[in-house]
């Protein structure tokens, strides 16, 4: 079974303060054109995204920097709705695992206060993921911590990426998980929107 942990690509998507909306048109119908096609215009770390180094070091790797294998693997999810400073057991976290946040923040996606009050991870679980190597880190808000984001770097400088705006975390019933992430192909992606599935 299949369990699809991507926001939509739409208007509705609320962006980083400060970040341009995004414009999703018809550009061509087949009335006018003979075929269906849309414009679309948004920036890297829209809706459902990944994150690599290179979005806050300057020498960091970017997507195109990592096997398309180093996508897939296996994921570990972790429940901490009601925690607004979060705080795990590592000891079941296995290197190469990608790990989820289960904030059940994602509800609150089309409020108009969804960037404000969001949790964050503490500084010590941070500290304890890189220890134990892992690959991804996941999580449905649109961030693991706030600004100035000391804790995007700390992964960054591991070469640890991290997806932001998942949702549906809700439906993996078990701990462990087999997850496959794709990101848009752009070349030298300091981020990109992406597809991510879970198999249970």
């Amino acid at each position: 079974m299949f369990v699809d942990l991507t926001l939509p690509i739409d208007d509705e998507i609320p962006v980083f303060p400060g970040n341009p909306p995004p414009n999703i048109k018809q550009f061509s119908t087949i009335e006018t054109k003979g075929w269906n096609e849309k414009q679309l215009t948004f920036t890297s770390h829209f809706s459902t995204h990944i994150d690599a180094p290179k979005h806050m070091i300057e020498s960091g790797k970017t997507l195109s920097d990592y096997l398309i294998e180093s996508f897939i693997g296996e994921a570990i999810v972790f429940d901490v709705r009601n925690q607004s400073t979060i705080d795990i057991d590592v000891s079941k976290v296995k290197p190469g695992d990608f790990v989820f946040f289960f904030t059940g923040y994602s509800d609150h996606i089309y409020e108009k206060e969804y960037f404000e009050n969001n949790p964050v991870i503490s500084e010590s679980i941070i500290r304890k993921l890189i220890e134990k190597k892992i690959s991804i880190l996941g999580i449905d808000s649109f961030t693991p911590d706030n600004h100035p984001y000391p804790l995007h770097k700390l992964l960054f400088l591991d070469n640890i990426r991290i997806v932001e705006n998942v949702t549906n975390l809700d439906k993996i019933s078990q701990q462990r998980f087999f997850c496959y992430i794709f990101p848009l192909n752009i070349k030298n992606a300091d981020g990109a929107p992406c597809r991510v599935v879970a198999e249970i």
